[in-house]
């Protein structure tokens, strides 16, 4: 048994030494190494050997096994080495082809629209004022001109973080809108200056949650944009001047822009700003519904009770608000149907800006 052993060793170990090729090299491992292979046969006859006999024959044929398989491993360096080789001296390479481009992240689309409305914005001497996202009722609502069981309320249904019954009235929220951050801006700078609050021009950027049946127009969170000037002789025609000027910038110079009647709680007089959709240059289409125009903010005087609210005398000062979504402009600009696609990850999406 032990010669059979050292001729399958020594016939084996012949035959590697003309494999040439990879394909042949696979066969040799499949004969001599496989399920079918002498080796792996002596091992199976192992039982009708004496117990005397079987150990010195076990570890015999591990050491056969074992000889084979380095064998394998250098031929197979070897083979691959020789490859590069020929390769190096056959394969002509060009160094002047230029290197290939290596992928880079981009900016999520909302957020290219969001530094652009920035950039509109600080050219107009607006700041960013950043507020939190979990608030209170007291801020949410009630300081804004919402009492409790307002029927205002029933157009932002709410994510309350906590019911408990201590607060009454009062309970935490996810913000259902970035107004509350109005309220926060004015108290810190009537906090400085109780008599003589400086003006103020803020916008007020950030994610807002509201319990919203999701569908291709409507999602439970999106970005929102409010904006705030407060300061003596502000009148509407401010805020039209400054949002038709926003307009012109954002859209191009030469679009049209109008404001019609409508009705928030914490401005009075409120309106919505129009702009002539610029996909069928106000002649109808399925964006537009077939009216020419599209829809992109609300704005409004700023309520006489919400100025007293943040610390400023509505006697002496007035103001205008406004509030937009990036996710809406962007889907206008880019003639985009479905909301979700925003925050779906989809790459085949994000990928296009």
């Amino acid at each position: 048994m032990l010669e059979k052993l050292e001729q399958i060793k020594k016939t084996a170990l012949t035959a590697l030494t003309g494999i040439e090729g990879e394909e042949a090299l696979n066969k040799w491992k499949t004969t001599h190494l496989g399920r079918s292979s002498a080796i792996m046969d002596a091992f199976k006859s192992m039982g009708s050997i004496s117990k005397e006999d079987r150990g010195i024959m076990g570890r015999t044929a591990n050491q056969v096994k074992l000889a084979l398989q380095a064998a394998l491993d250098e031929k197979k360096d070897a083979l691959h080495q020789a490859a590069i080789q020929h390769a190096l001296q056959e394969e002509k390479i060009d160094v002047t082809l230029p290197g290939y481009a290596i992928p880079r992240g981009r900016l999520h689309p909302a957020t290219q629209t969001l530094r652009e409305i920035y950039r509109v914005f600080a050219d107009m001497g607006f700041q960013i004022y950043r507020s939190r996202e979990v608030e209170t009722d007291e801020y949410n609502f009630q300081l804004l001109n919402f009492p409790p069981h307002h029927p205002a309320r029933e157009m932002q249904d709410s994510f309350y973080v906590a019911s408990d019954a201590d607060r009454g009235d009062n309970p935490i929220l996810m913000r259902t809108h970035t107004s509350p951050g109005q309220i926060h801006a004015m108290r810190e700078l009537t906090a400085e200056a109780p008599d003589n609050p400086p003006p103020v021009r803020i916008i007020l950027p950030g994610m807002c949650y509201r319990y919203e049946q999701v569908s291709t127009r409507y999602e439970s969170q999106f970005t929102q944009v409010e904006g705030l000037a407060v300061g003596k002789d502000i009148t509407f025609s401010d805020l039209k001047g400054t949002l038709s000027d926003f307009a012109r910038r954002m859209f191009g110079q030469d679009v049209a822009s109008r404001f019609r009647a409508s009705h928030f709680p914490f401005t009075e007089p409120s309106a919505e700003m129009d702009i002539e959709c610029f996909l069928c240059g106000g002649a109808g289409c399925q964006v537009c519904k077939h009216s020419g125009w599209l829809e992109i903010l609300g704005c409004g005087m700023v309520h006489p009770n919400v100025l007293s609210n943040g610390g400023y005398d509505p006697e002496r000062y007035t103001g205008f608000a406004f509030g937009m979504g990036p996710e809406r402009i962007t889907m206008l600009r880019h003639h985009i149907e479905d909301i979700r696609y925003f925050w779906a990850n989809d790459m085949r999406f994000l990928e296009q800006f």
